[in-house]
């Protein structure tokens, strides 16, 4: 199977980022953008200004406004707002040719039906053979070439390996895995530890109780893995612990600054307003917080952040609700 021709379904900055790689791989690239003013930006200045300013990108990449434009490619990486996945494949459905691959790229937990993306796919365009793409990535650093690498999982593992050879790119660096279920569960359940750690940056609580957040919100990550089937070696491994320890370690992670703003004082509305890219944290909590319900998982951190999204408590009070917890040995 050769790629020649990538579609991918979101110009946001991750989007944006992606088809930089798939360009620098020497894919002909189709990128689609919902904003009108992406598409402009684009085609007149070659700079997605609205979410990725200040790089400007391969000429291998065109821009349309119509998922129509991407029924001719032969990989689609798709990349919208997790929330936003299902209406987004059922939208694209019409235009698939069947057999061609989905390569999911965002990161969350559909609120309401508690699905991942995968699950979202097999519902929606259920002819699509389907890989995970996810790691330690922020969109600038790819964009502009800088090093990076990720776990691409595909339960086809001689489709995984073309995708893989297909991606690779200079300063790209993919790993492939077959265990979908666990790079899925990495990548949604950090977003929502990374604004914890952020309350612990905003609050001044110092770097050893980052640590510690990140420690053991690993476990709870690792925990709700198993639970949906997924292994821990996946969850262990950049798509998991390597996306944790990047997302809790900067406030370029729109997550952790969403927590860091919380920490400060603001609050929840102040924090969001006037951001036009999602923290995927914030709209996964509740749905990380029904699941873990649901699975009989232990997960008091993700637990706490979903609380104090939904106004259900403060700050302090999850602090010494979280410090007040029964001690018990570290495995559990």
């Amino acid at each position: 199977m050769q790629f020649k021709r990538a579609g991918v379904i979101g110009a946001g900055a991750w989007g944006t980022a992606l088809a930089q790689v798939a360009a620098r791989a020497g894919l002909d690239v189709v990128l689609q953008a919902r904003e009108t003013e992406v598409v402009d930006s684009i085609n007149a200045r070659r700079v997605n200004e609205v979410f990725l300013p200040g790089v400007t990108l391969e000429d291998r990449i065109s821009v349309t406004g119509e998922l129509a434009d991407l029924a001719d490619c032969d990989v689609i990486l798709a990349v919208p707002p997790a929330q936003h996945m299902r209406s987004t494949l059922s939208a694209f459905a019409a235009h698939h040719r069947s057999g061609v691959p989905i390569m999911l790229c965002s990161k969350g937990i559909e609120r309401g039906t508690l699905k991942l993306m995968t699950d979202v796919l097999a519902e929606t365009i259920p002819v699509a053979p389907a890989a995970v793409l996810s790691g330690p990535s922020f969109a600038g650093e790819v964009a502009r070439g800088l090093p990076s690498a990720v776990t691409l999982a595909c339960a086809d593992e001689a489709l995984g390996e073309e995708l893989m050879w297909t991606l690779s790119a200079p300063g790209f660096r993919p790993y492939l895995a077959t265990d979908l279920i666990g790079a899925e569960v990495g990548g949604a359940i950090k977003n929502v530890l990374a604004i914890a750690c952020g309350l612990s940056e905003g609050k001044g609580l110092g770097r050893s109780a980052h640590a510690a957040i990140i420690t053991r919100g690993f476990a709870e990550m690792t925990r709700m893995g198993v639970a949906l089937g997924g292994q821990a070696e996946t969850v262990a491994g950049l798509c998991g612990l390597g996306d944790l320890v990047l997302t809790c370690s900067s406030p370029q992670s729109r997550n952790m600054s969403l927590g860091l703003a919380l920490g400060q004082g603001q609050s929840v509305e102040q924090a969001l307003a006037g951001k036009r890219s999602v923290a995927e944290g914030y709209e996964s909590a509740p749905a990380v917080r029904e699941l873990a319900a649901k699975m009989g998982v232990d997960m008091p951190i993700c637990l706490a952040v979903a609380a104090l999204l939904g106004g259900e408590t403060t700050v302090e009070a999850l602090i010494d609700n979280l410090l007040s917890r029964p001690l018990k040995a570290e495995r559990d």
